[in-house]
């Protein structure tokens, strides 16, 4: 088959993919299976094992996959600060901090460990496994996550806090396992992990991310209302601020990932703020023909949030399709070991429930919510960009293959099994949750 009819093939095959999706999204949300089982599926069937319309090698392509899926964390990020409309002082807010943290700490420890003694794995590549696993997935776990911002669901609420905080909390676990290896400098004794791996790049890129994501939001809220400007797309506006985070934060030797994170939770604070008392009636005054009613529907902090949020959404399904596509296609190009065998369970049912259990104590979340929040600790989009990471930062091909190896085992069970038990478990939890609150009216 001749290169230009596999190209012209591949490109039918996608259109009709999507296409299917689209019409398909209805039944999907009905079954018990995720839509990224389906998408695993087709890359499986275009890559190596099938068609052959896509073909990547993880080590020499890592670059090209690196930026593939950084750009899907990112977009998912912005998304997931978006969905977060509780004040920063409610309490509920214990719950992600706690599982970023504590749970994160947790379960790099217990893979780091599990990765020296029985994996027989260096310290270096055992801590940057436990890196690469520990933050679970803001682009897979759509499914639990909060899908209007007014939901105060702590289940819900601490899964989609969690995922939009630890992909950038799981970084300096990253950097501290490239610095075992020699390939980032650590500083005498750590010190200088300590100070900026961890401190300044965490509080750096959190603050940087707060700032701009209020600054700009604050400006165009101001001159849509009360001078009628800035009336441009709101995708613009979207994919400018995202990168505007991001570069900031990366220039200023901060995370960026907590940075668009943050940039995302501040758009969503400004536009929940009051507009300022006759701001659309000066607008309105100051356009010609225009009306205070007009303008209000138009270019009021709603409207702008919901224009945002439908174009980020869109952006994050393509960025979802395109990502396990490419996870199907690299299944052919790893040997995979036994050890996964069990190295699977042992992360999914004794890892994951440890780390969820010991970092929200204290937390006031119910018994049904905890042994949720432990099951679905969905690994995938987050995992493999940090792999690329450390591969595209000189890792040795040979530690690199064991842990591609092991980090697409856990990918693809994570989408199977959570993809799977999602639907029913989800519905089980919504109709507890719903006769709970009948009872009183009984």
């Amino acid at each position: 088959m001749s290169d230009t009819l596999l190209f012209n093939l591949g490109f039918a095959l996608v259109g009709l993919l999507l296409i299917v999706m689209t019409l398909s999204s209805s039944l999907i949300s009905r079954v018990p299976f995720s839509s990224a089982i389906l998408y695993l599926a087709v890359g499986v069937g275009i890559g190596p094992w099938g068609l052959g319309l896509l073909v990547l090698d993880p080590v020499d392509d890592a670059h090209l996959i690196e930026r593939l899926t950084e750009m899907a964390v990112l977009i998912s990020l912005f998304s997931v600060g978006l969905k977060l409309d509780l004040p920063l002082r409610d309490r509920r807010w214990r719950i992600p901090v706690q599982l970023a943290s504590v749970s994160m700490v947790i379960t790099v420890g217990a893979i780091t460990a599990v990765g020296v003694w029985w994996l027989n794995l260096p310290l270096g590549a055992a801590v940057l496994l436990g890196a690469i696993l520990a933050p679970t997935d803001p682009v897979l776990a759509s499914d639990v996550q909060v899908a209007d911002p007014q939901d105060r669901d702590r289940l819900r609420f601490g899964l989609t806090g969690e995922g939009g905080l630890n992909d950038g909390t799981a970084f300096p676990f990253v950097m501290l396992g490239l610095g075992l290896f020699s390939l980032h400098d650590l500083g005498e004794w750590g010190w200088r992990w300590w100070a900026v791996d961890v401190v300044w790049a965490v509080v750096g890129g959190v603050a940087i991310g707060f700032l701009l994501g209020a600054l700009v939001g604050r400006f165009i809220l101001y001159l849509r209302t009360r001078h009628r400007e800035a009336l441009g797309p709101d995708e613009f506006m979207v994919l400018g601020l995202i990168a505007l985070a991001y570069g900031v934060a990366l220039l200023c030797h901060t995370y960026g990932f907590l940075a668009v994170f943050a940039a995302g939770l501040a758009l969503r604070r400004v536009a929940a703020q009051p507009a300022a008392p006759g701001a659309t009636t000066q607008a309105a005054e100051a356009g010609e023909g225009g009306t205070a009613d007009g303008l209000e529907a138009d270019h009021s902090p709603g409207h702008l949030m919901h224009a945002v949020e439908r174009f980020n959404a869109q952006l994050e399904r393509i960025a979802e399709v395109a990502v396990v596509l490419v996870v199907g296609a690299l299944l052919t190009e790893v040997d995979f070991g036994t050890e996964v065998l069990w190295f699977v369970p042992v992360l999914l049912l004794v890892v994951r429930p440890l780390a969820v259990y010991v970092g929200l104590v204290g937390a006031k979340v119910e018994r049904s919510q905890r042994r949720l929040i432990a099951w679905f600790g969905i690994r995938g989009i987050g995992s493999i960009y940090y792999l690329m990471y450390a591969i595209t930062h000189d890792l040795h091909p040979v530690i690199a293959q064991r842990l591609l190896a092991i980090t697409l085992a856990v990918v693809v069970a994570s989408v199977l099994l959570h993809g799977v038990s999602v639907t029913p478990l989800m519905r089980r939890y919504e109709r507890r949750k719903l006769d709970r609150h009948s009872k009183p009216d009984q």
